[in-house]
């Protein structure tokens, strides 16, 4: 079974190499060989992505999540949340290569927390905690208030919100990664003000190349200098609506 994975990933395990300089062991790769055929079976019934072939999840999906590693080096995190992680992205392929690390995911859809919990269990992830809930909400608890070494998210809001969902999730010191496509230094420019009041500052932003894709991808990374504000975030739902802008 571990030579048939093997050959299925072939060009995912050269991919995950070539442009993040991991090589994956067989374990590893039997790990995202079950997750994604897990996300098919469950897309069927539960519309979990529109990324719905094989191709795309490895390299959409997987190489994408796995690209932050990188920066996720300086320091490596004992403690990541993943805000609005969907169907487990970038939370669960990063769990499956720091699996010393506690990852919390947050997913505010019912159906996608359900198959984030499923997958967990299914893959045996250890210090894997799913909680259907919305980042303002967190950020105002203090069991989950600056606790984490990094808070990351994928596609979720443009930065301003962004900013106000995670960077009071951090601890002072840590930092917040936020993937964006080619909208990236336009967002940074307009989340200047709320990156200040929130205790953050920029670090850098980073060009990230996949494979086939041609659209521009971006790593924005945030340090957490100062400790936020006890009035933000916000309640819930009021950030999307009036952005600190």
């Amino acid at each position: 079974m571990f030579e048939y994975n093997l050959i299925i990933m072939e060009k995912f395990i050269t991919d995950v190499f070539n442009h993040c300089g991991i090589r994956l062991t067989s374990s590893q790769v039997k790990l995202f060989t079950t997750y994604e055929s897990e996300l098919l079976i469950w897309n069927e019934k539960f519309n979990l992505t529109a990324i719905r072939d094989r191709e795309g999840i490895r390299t959409k999906h997987f190489l994408d999540s796995l690209s932050i590693l990188v920066e996720l080096k300086t320091p490596a995190p004992l403690r990541l949340i993943d805000v609005g992680t969907g169907a487990g992205f970038p939370g669960i392929p990063l769990k499956i290569l720091l699996p010393s690390m506690h990852l919390t995911l947050v997913e505010s859809v019912g159906k996608k927390a359900s198959f984030c919990r499923h997958i967990a269990e299914f893959l045996q992830l250890e210090n894997v905690e799913v909680i259907t809930a919305r980042a303002e909400d967190l950020g105002q608890n203090p069991a989950y208030r600056e606790k984490y070494d990094w808070a990351v998210a994928r596609a979720v809001a443009s930065m301003p919100v962004l900013a106000e969902y995670l960077l009071p999730l951090v601890r002072i010191g840590g930092a917040i990664l936020a993937q964006k496509g080619e909208s990236a230094h336009a967002e940074i420019q307009s989340a200047e003000k709320a990156i200040r009041i929130l205790g953050g500052t920029l670090r850098k932003v980073a060009s990230v190349t996949l494979p086939g894709i041609a659209e521009e991808r971006f790593l924005v990374i945030m340090d957490k200098k100062a400790a936020t504000p006890p009035q933000y975030p916000r309640r819930a739902g009021l950030p999307l609506k009036k952005p600190l802008t």
